[in-house]
């Protein structure tokens, strides 16, 4: 029961409601772009000329960081795109495969890294001083990463981003690598000359950590990892408080970017109407969508729990149905106005509303509901037929 799509066939435009959401991802992104590159050219330059190896590792991983800032740009443009025929969900997993692609980067990243300082700690030539320089910008890069990290945090859970909140933890990684590199560099300076190459392989390690992380959440979204116990069990009390709703069977729910998507079967008396089931289900779809922050929501409605009772599956179609019933009553049974059928626990049930005469005339009423006592004993399909809602004897 999926609402149709909000754009026609083929488009490929944003939706409106993105848009709000996509200006003020794209602004922090370049903000993180402008902040990264003056960081990095700062970081790179003075650590060449200064001989410190952990503010180079620094600045190589303040250039990776530019990296995954282009990729969020780009993701969160085409991730922000309409639901159309090809992505009848939307676009939301770009989000996920770029927070996929960030941990890689940050793995690979992390480990040359820190091959990279292992071997340069195993040579004793590479083990000297540093300049005083690559300590204040060291300290000058601690702080702009963390006012970044800040900044980035809070207008990702504005947003309710999943991809901006990596990024944000990426720039808080940072400003964490940072500080080790401003202590290694103190270290050097005070005389303690292995301590940069030391901070440079704790930067490394760090970088790496965090990219595991990334990916590894990432990784989850897209095998369909439910949602945590604690927002599912929501989500089945929203559910269950729905009025109309008599029970609950096969919740599922699965992460598309920063919103769910729920599967749910719900009980709901057997004898209503269809309209009124569909009511029901639409109804409990809408309340899931309002209080859950939920991208879809599909409500199967079931008469009964077919997770644990026999199948009606294998009863035979209408038609057969009423073949077989007018064989077993023979003329006896007046041509009716109507016969609603009811597929329950493996069997079949009828409710026959006769012609008002017909029904009003008690011998011919009876006799009919003797006839059908008799056709009930045994009978292969049927386990009730009732005449104008009245159960038969």
């Amino acid at each position: 029961m999926t609402q149709p799509h909000p754009k026609a066939p083929g488009t490929s435009c944003i939706h409106p409601d993105q848009a709000g959401r996509f200006a003020a991802a794209q602004k922090v992104t370049w903000i993180s772009v402008a902040v990264n590159v003056v960081l990095a050219v700062l970081q790179i330059v003075v650590g060449l000329f200064g001989k410190s190896q952990a503010l180079v590792a620094d600045g190589l991983h303040s250039l990776s960081d530019l990296l995954c800032d282009f990729l969020v740009l780009f993701a969160n443009r085409h991730g922000a795109r309409a639901a159309d025929d090809d992505h009848p969900y939307g676009h939301a997993r770009i989000e996920t495969a770029t927070t996929l692609a960030l941990g890689l980067i940050l793995l690979t990243v992390g480990a040359l890294l820190f091959w990279g300082a292992v071997q340069r700690l195993q040579d004793p030539s590479a083990l000297q001083k540093v300049h005083v320089a690559t300590l204040w910008i060291a300290v000058l890069t601690l702080a702009g990463k963390e006012a970044l990290f800040r900044y980035m945090l809070h207008v990702a859970r504005k947003l309710r981003s999943q991809m901006l909140e990596a990024n944000a933890w990426h720039a808080r990684s940072d400003a964490a690598s940072s500080l080790v590199v401003v202590a290694g560099i103190a270290g050097n300076l005070l005389g303690f000359t292995s301590l940069d190459l030391l901070a440079a392989v704790l930067v490394a390690v760090m970088i790496a950590r965090m990219g595991w992380q990334q990916a590894s959440q990432a990784t989850s979204e897209l095998i369909d990892t439910s949602l945590d116990q604690e927002k599912v069990a929501a989500i089945r009390q929203t559910l269950l408080d729905t009025p109309g709703v008599r029970g609950l069977h096969e919740l599922r729910t699965r992460r598309m970017g920063d919103r769910a998507l729920v599967d749910a079967h719900v009980l709901v008396d057997p004898h209503i109407s269809v309209s009124e089931g569909h009511y029901i289900a639409e109804l409990a779809r809408g309340r899931v969508l309002k209080h859950h922050d939920a991208l879809d929501v599909m409500v199967h409605i079931d008469p009964e729990d077919d997770s644990t009772i026999a199948l009606s599956i294998n009863l035979p179609p209408r038609e057969v149905l009423l073949r077989h019933l007018e064989a077993r009553l023979g003329e006896t049974l007046p041509a009716p106005e109507q016969i609603i059928l009811h597929y329950l626990q493996g069997r079949a049930e009828a409710d026959v509303l006769l012609p008002s005469a017909f029904y009003r005339d008690e011998m011919k009423r009876s006799a009919l509901e003797q006839k059908i006592s008799v056709a009930l004993m045994g009978d292969e399909y049927f386990s009730a037929i009732r005449l104008n809602g009245q159960i038969a004897p």
